[in-house]
């Protein structure tokens, strides 16, 4: 049984975890669109620019799930508020940053506390609401995430134009710090027992994690034969099969791995990776793209990425109003991730300026995954498991994010390196900041054909994985 501290204020406990959750997705899309900027401040390009994105997407992804675990031992609103904390003490060192080495350690320790905060916020949630208040409390996280996905690009546009690159993270701190404020009338919760943490799953966890994204970021300088990617990546192969080892010996596991028998909660738990294939590494090179090869400034970048972020202000909630309408979470989860194959298939063959027709196709798909899958997925946990559960749920999300956003750069680099036969020119172009249109748009194309084989796969798995076990029964 789960232990509450208080009765809960359902209307405060949504403000103070959206306002933690708005800034986890506007601290990947923003950054995204100040990489031009920070790379001319701080005289950067390549790998050591990319890290600007890398560092925060690999912490993120392997603190999620022990950030989840602790918050069942420790408390949920704690893990929140030390997560928000953290991830605000990184923004504003972010800002400060008079080098690109210590602004990708400051990005770093950002992704550790946004771990912090996706997992345990979501398990504020689940423990908060039942039934189709849950329904609709995940819908609207979905909506605050696409507020975040969809003003992200618009307003650190806006803010790099206006004031510098250092704006976009001084404003991440800023609504932190808000959403601290509230902390402490928020309900707290934990697992009804508290045994010891887990620490083997957790380090071999945070470390497979780790060398596997290396070893991918590292693909385009070392050579994908190389020591420098064959060495990490079979050393993160090991790491993470002895956590599975550990974990199924573990009496009081990081992750219990019944959670990735039940098929349903697994499909579930993998629309966020379809979502990072279509739509999160759109968010973070589309922006570039936009500069590199039509010449859009912050501001233009910014505002011709609404066409395909604001769906998803509007797609969650649509979303959870079907689903308790009675549409199959099957059918609706599935047309999401084709949403995502097709859109990025039109991407491939189209070469205006503004694509508005497959952006639309891709905000659209995301609005309908966000907030109702991980809603749905958490349906399926006892309350006992919520903070282990969103950590899995949101591991997969962050880690595929930064698995995905590294192996799409990599072979970005890689694709434009054999077009103009200069590692480092092909690094300047895949940051914008170098005009070469014909080769950046070859090598984009060839990409997006890759990701939409990708997710349309992905749909068909997870349409599978979702059928009824018995027949008659909802699916």
């Amino acid at each position: 049984m789960a232990i509450r501290t208080r009765t809960p204020n359902p209307a405060l406990t949504m403000t103070v975890v959206l306002l933690g959750f708005l800034v986890v997705p506007m601290s990947i899309s923003g950054a995204a669109v100040a990489l031009p900027g920070i790379g001319a401040d701080l005289h950067s390009a390549g790998a050591p620019l990319q890290w600007v994105m890398n560092a925060y997407n690999l912490t993120f992804a392997s603190f999620t799930l022990v950030a989840g675990s602790l918050a069942d031992l420790f408390g949920r609103r704690a893990v929140f508020a030390a997560g928000a904390a953290v991830f605000a003490a990184g923004s504003v060192v972010a800002a400060l940053s008079d080098g690109i080495w210590l602004l990708d350690a400051a990005r770093a320790l950002s992704g550790v506390g946004a771990a912090g905060v996706m997992a345990s916020g979501a398990a504020i949630l689940a423990t908060t609401f039942d039934g189709p208040a849950r329904t609709r409390a995940f819908a609207l996280l979905g909506t605050v995430a696409g507020i975040g996905l969809a003003l992200g690009p618009t307003i650190s546009g806006w803010l790099a134009g206006g004031y510098g690159w250092r704006a976009i993270f001084l404003s991440n701190a800023l609504i932190l710090a808000l959403s601290l404020l509230g902390v402490p009338f928020v309900t707290e919760s934990r697992a009804g027992r508290r045994p010891r943490v887990d620490v083997k799953g957790a380090v071999t966890f945070v470390a497979g994690l780790a060398l596997l994204t290396i070893a991918v970021v590292q693909g385009p300088q070392a050579g994908w034969g190389g020591p420098g990617v064959l060495v990490p990546l079979a050393a993160a192969a090991a790491l993470l099969v002895a956590f599975a080892r550990i974990e199924r010996r573990s009496p009081h596991p990081v992750l219990d791995l019944t959670l990735v028998c039940n098929r349903r909660f697994l499909a579930l738990s993998l629309v966020p990776v379809a979502t990072s294939f279509g739509m999160v590494t759109l968010l973070t090179y589309l922006p570039t793209y936009f500069a590199g090869v039509h010449g859009a400034s912050p501001q233009q970048a910014g505002l011709w990425m609404l066409v395909m972020t604001a769906p998803v202000l509007i797609a969650p909630p649509a979303g959870g109003w079907l689903l308790n309408r009675g549409v199959p979470a099957r059918t609706l989860v599935t047309v999401a991730v084709l949403l995502f194959g097709l859109g990025n298939a039109w991407l491939a063959v189209t070469d205006t300026a503004l694509p508005a027709g497959p952006m639309l196709l891709v905000g659209v798909g995301a609005g309908l995954g966000f907030g109702v899958g991980d809603g749905l997925a958490m349906s399926m946990v006892e309350p006992e498991r919520a903070g282990m559960a969103a950590g899995f749920v949101n591991t997969l999300r962050i880690g595929s994010e930064a698995i995905v956003i590294a192996v799409y750069g990599s072979a970005l680099v890689s694709l434009l390196q054999a077009r103009v036969g200069d590692a480092e020119l092909a690094g300047r172009i895949a940051a914008g900041a170098a005009s070469h249109g014909h080769q950046f748009t070859g090598a984009f194309h060839l990409v997006l054909w890759a990701v939409a084989v990708i997710t349309l796969a992905m749909a068909a798995g997870i349409h599978a994985l979702l059928r009824p076990s018995t027949p008659g029964q909802s699916a």
